[in-house]
């Protein structure tokens, strides 16, 4: 499967890491993984307002960040940059389903209530409370008809497909994101420790990171000591991720972010700002970037894309 279209997306043969164009990448991976996602949409029966409201929040936008991973560490690992295999793109968009339904819910009344998502009217106001919860819950069933069809089954062997719907499973549940959505909200108004936020974000927003790069490494055929590698850099990089998000809540820019700021302060949650002061979880989330690239120290060239997006990690905007 041939996605990227754009040469510029990879290195020249001896270009350092600094060389690589990460935008080009990023654009080129985005490409590709919306294109599968909006025929993977095409899939579902177009009867009510359910596709709709699906499509809204599915296609509506979005970084792709964990579908991007799980593709980049196939290609770590040996994929061949320009033969993807379908297992591999359509794992990655199955996970970017869940992570959908898990921002659909995030923004209702009962949760975080909020009313702009990726710059539009958050999928509960576009349509409504009632239509918005159904969508989420199709979106997470559907994710696991994906990893469950014959274009996934009939090219990976059984063991290693049941190890990674079980993988994804566990990262999406009570072990991993619900868990922590869970936790996040039980301590809203309370002062957590350090350690206890760390617990928290690394299930809410770190157990889907670690588990797409898991399932790209499995899929890629990695060596035990690879995969190993790849899980401490998730590791990094998931908490990484949610202390620059934490960061953009205090500091960032509501016309790129395409949501409201300050919102975190409002709720009284607790961030690493709120814990830490701003220069020092700017400082923490910088050596988690660099713990991430010692974890990538044994990987060639073909790792250059993880390397970038760990150091893109504190340095987006959005």
């Amino acid at each position: 499967m041939n996605c990227p279209k754009n040469n510029k997306c990879m290195p020249a043969a001896g270009a350092s890491v600094e060389e690589f164009n990460l935008t080009a990448y990023l654009a080129g991976e985005k490409e590709c993984i919306d294109g599968h996602l909006a025929k993977l949409m095409d899939t579902i029966p177009d009867t009510n307002l359910l596709k709709p409201a699906m499509a809204y929040s599915l296609l509506g936008g979005g970084k792709r960040m964990r579908p991007i991973l799980c593709l980049a560490a196939a290609r770590a690992v040996g994929v061949p940059f320009r033969e993807i295999t379908e297992p591999v793109l359509s794992t990655g968009c199955a996970i970017e389903f869940i992570h959908t339904y898990s921002l659909i819910h995030d923004d209702l009344p009962a949760m975080d209530d909020d009313n702009l998502r990726r710059g539009r009217k958050t999928c509960h106001i576009a349509f409504d409370e009632a239509t918005a919860i159904l969508a989420g819950d199709a979106l997470l069933t559907q994710a696991f008809e994906i990893l469950a069809s014959p274009d996934i089954a009939e090219k990976t062997s059984p063991g290693l497909l049941l190890s990674i719907v079980h993988a994804i499973a566990r990262a999406a549940g009570p072990r991993g994101m619900v868990a922590g959505q869970m936790l996040d909200l039980a301590a809203e108004g309370c002062k957590v420790s350090v350690d206890e936020l760390q617990q928290l974000h690394g299930l809410k927003t770190g157990a889907l990171i670690r588990v797409s790069l898991g399932a790209g490494a499995e899929l890629g055929g990695a060596s035990s000591d690879q995969r190993e590698a790849l899980k401490r850099y998730g590791q990094a990089i998931g908490l990484a991720y949610q202390i620059a998000d934490d960061i953009l809540n205090v500091e960032g820019d509501p016309h790129v972010l395409g949501k409201a700021v300050g919102t975190d302060a409002q709720r009284h949650k607790n961030t690493y700002p709120a814990l830490l002061g701003l220069s020092a979880s700017k400082a923490l989330a910088q050596s988690l970037v660099d713990n991430a690239l010692q974890a990538l120290g044994t990987f060639d060239k073909k790792a250059d894309p993880l390397r970038a997006i760990a150091r893109y990690v504190v340095l987006r905007r959005y």
